[in-house]
Formats: structure tokens, C-alpha cells, sequence
């Protein structure tokens, strides 16, 4: 099994904004004062239009959706939330906390997938979840080895331990889970997404330690990356805040590692952390600055992984 892809989606978002449903559990996210919600849209297109000409200039394959006018989606930038695509031509479809972002999950997105050349075989769809008030949002709760078999997931109001269990007996993988804390107000509250303080790329881990409060859970954390030969780079919780947590390593058509990552939380890590990565993979940043501002999102959030077979 692959563990990384040359293929992502990503939504070209119209109507992004500091979404108000998400910032109940979403600390991350901060209000731009003075900023006119037209201001804030038109410099997170200009991001993610940066951010996709850096990644497709790298060889990289980047299918680009353009979010629907006609539906209120603030997080629509973020589809690795609601979707899925799997190396056995699996689509899996997931069970959002806030109602809104229920709205980001379009049919016309897996037609577009298919008409690059993808082929799906299957929706796996567990937004039924939703009327028990039971959530698990995609690759941002699930932080999946592939090739190793394994769920990573930090509970949440958005990661609900029992659906984690039904993926894993679904896809054969073997859960792991623990909680993962951030200190808002004094308060040590759970992150609201695993892969805000944790990555996995193929031959290493970046992941914030000392989140993870309970200490055997940490422990088992430790102890499955280091089964599997990862090694690990670890981050602080200041570090998280500037979404160090918050990459993704990906392929060129030729088979080049990349790890994708914003400026800031590039301008977060330590040399010694940028050599660990850089003696793997070679590193991309572009400015996300007013997406994750009001997003409380980076890099990885705005890519949905295609590993589909192709036809």
C-alpha cells in the first residue's frame, strides 16, 4: 500500500470566512479585526491560488473544485474533512460536527475525480451518524498508515472513539487511540483534529508529545511509530499553535518526496527539526496566513489525498 499520493483535491472556496459553528471546539481560529468579509475572501483565494501554482510547479497533480456560490460553506477550503479516496477504489463519505460544513459534500466532486481519469468503485458513506450526534471528520480525525495498517485518532467533539472502531473493522486497520490537549485560557481542552498535532509521512512522524496528557497513551503512541521505523520528530505545543502539526508529505510524477507545509509553521521549526525532515523528503511552505487565521486550518486541511486506482 502507498502511504503517500502525487494526487490531491483541493476546493477553491467563494464564500470563506471565519465559519461560527466550527469555533465552539475550533481554538485556532481568531477573528481579523478590521477586515471586510470581501477583504477576507479575495486574500484566501490569492493563498490558495499561490499555494496550488507551488504545488503544481513541483509536479504534483492538483484537481481543483471551485466551491458552489449558491451554498453557505465557510470551511469548504477544507474538503479533507467530509472525503476520502482509497487505493481499492474505495470513496468514503464522512459525519461532520457542524451543520454547515454538511453542505460541502457534493456528488459532482466524485464526477470530477472520475473524469481525471480515477476510477471508484464504492461509497462507503457514514454521515447517517450525524442523527445521533456522532461525528468523525475524515483524514482530519483519522490519521491513517496505510501502509502499515493503522488509525491514529485523538478523541474529540469531533472524533468519536465507536465510529473510529466501525472504520477500522471496515478497512482492517487497527485503531490508535489516545486524547490530545491544548491550553486554552488555562484550561487543557482537547484538539479539535488528530492532524493538527500530528503527521505521518512515510519514514518519520512530526507530532506534538506533550499533547498527548495521559502518559501510558503517549507511551502507545511512541511504541506503534516506532514498530513501524518511523522516527520521530517531536513539536511543542507553541509549535502547533503556528500549525507545525498541520503537513502533509506527498510525491511528484517522478517520485520525489515532498512535505507540504505553511510559512508560518515552517518559520515555527527549529533547524534541527528542518534537517530531520529535510534528510527524508525536501520541504514546500506557502503563506496561508489569512486561511488559517480565520480557518483555524493549514496545509494539510486544504488537501484530500487520491490514492483511486486509475483507469
Amino acid at each position: 500500500m502507498q502511504q503517500i499520493t502525487d494526487t490531491i483535491l483541493m476546493i477553491r472556496p467563494i464564500h470563506f470566512r471565519a465559519n461560527e459553528q466550527t469555533a465552539v471546539n475550533n481554538y485556532y481560529q481568531k477573528v481579523l479585526e478590521g477586515l471586510t468579509p470581501e477583504t477576507i475572501q479575495s486574500q484566501a483565494v490569492k493563498e490558495f491560488d499561490a499555494f496550488v501554482t507551488k504545488l503544481r510547479a513541483k509536479g504534483i497533480k492538483v484537481i481543483v473544485a471551485q466551491d458552489t456560490p449558491d451554498t453557505d460553506t465557510p470551511d469548504a477550503i477544507f474538503p479533507n474533512n467530509w472525503i476520502s479516496f482509497h487505493q481499492n477504489g474505495d470513496v468514503v463519505v464522512y459525519p461532520m460536527f457542524a451543520e454547515n460544513r454538511r453542505l460541502e459534500r457534493r456528488e459532482d466532486i466524485l464526477d470530477l475525480v472520475e473524469n481525471e481519469g480515477f476510477v471508484i468503485n464504492n461509497i462507503i458513506d457514514y454521515t447517517a451518524a450525524e442523527k445521533e450526534q456522532v461525528f468523525l471528520e475524515g483524514t482530519g480525525s483519522l490519521l491513517l498508515d496505510r501502509q502499515h495498517r493503522k488509525a491514529y485518532c485523538a478523541l474529540s467533539p469531533r472524533a468519536d472513539e465507536g465510529l473510529l472502531i466501525e472504520f477500522c473493522e471496515d478497512f482492517e486497520y487497527t485503531p490508535v487511540v489516545f486524547t490530545a490537549y491544548q491550553t486554552v485560557n488555562n484550561e487543557r481542552l482537547a484538539i479539535y483534529h488528530t492532524n493538527v498535532m500530528m503527521c505521518l509521512a512515510e519514514e518519520f512522524s512530526v507530532i506534538c508529545l506533550e499533547s498527548i496528557d495521559d502518559k501510558k497513551e503517549r507511551k502507545n503512541v511512541i511504541k506503534h511509530l516506532q514498530q513501524d521505523g518511523k522516527e520521530i520528530i517531536a513539536i511543542t505545543e507553541a509549535q502547533v499553535n503556528s500549525f507545525a502539526g498541520n503537513m502533509l508529505q506527498v510525491c511528484n510524477k517522478e517520485g520525489r518526496k515532498i512535505m507540504i507545509m505553511s510559512a508560518a509553521a515552517y518559520k515555527s521549526l527549529t533547524q534541527k527539526q528542518i534537517a530531520a525532515i529535510e534528510k527524508h523528503c525536501e520541504i514546500l511552505a506557502s503563506s496561508l496566513d489569512t486561511i488559517e487565521a480565520c480557518g483555524g486550518g493549514s496545509a494539510r486541511c486544504m488537501m484530500a489525498e487520491v490514492f483511486l486506482p486509475i483507469r
